[in-house]
């Protein structure tokens, strides 16, 4: 290498991340982002599925007894409700967040109804604390260009 003018001297790397990149509170926008914006659209697809679980067991009886249709059925709108709202925190994060928070709200409403699911109503909690922090980092951070864009 020292055959190679210039070759002793000391190149600055170029750096194409912005200011932005660095910043912890955007990174913690970016995973919030990212994970409640997929999180419900897969939930809500297995519940067509079953992959991961019979969602089923987790709608409390009453209810079943409320509404006119089958438990299967409902979970099959409770489907399509979760997909809808991972696509509008995708789409609008300052309102799909707190869509979601509200949503998780309701699950664990139900949870608390259905004997023996308490500790999935305390994780459920805890992920609404991220969709609220999600709706609370998008007053700053939703509508800026995102890295790779």
């Amino acid at each position: 290498m020292a055959d190679v003018p210039g070759a002793d001297r000391a190149t600055p790397a170029v750096s194409r991340a912005s200011p932005l990149d660095a910043r912890p509170a955007y990174q913690a926008y970016l995973v919030l982002y990212a994970g409640f914006s997929a999180l419900p659209i897969l939930a809500g697809l297995d519940k067509f599925f079953h992959l991961l679980v019979d969602w089923d067991m987790y709608l409390a009886p009453v209810v079943t007894r409320l509404v006119p249709v089958e438990a299967h059925t409902f979970m099959l709108a409770v489907g399509v409700i979760e997909i809808a709202a991972g696509l509008l925190v995708a789409l609008l994060p300052r309102v799909g967040a707190w869509v979601v928070a509200l949503w998780l709200w309701g699950i664990i409403v139900n949870l608390l109804l259905v004997p023996g699911f308490y500790d999935i109503a305390l994780r459920d909690f805890g992920l609404s604390l991220g969709a609220l922090a999600l709706a609370r980092l998008s007053r700053e951070f939703a509508g800026l260009p995102r890295p790779g864009a």
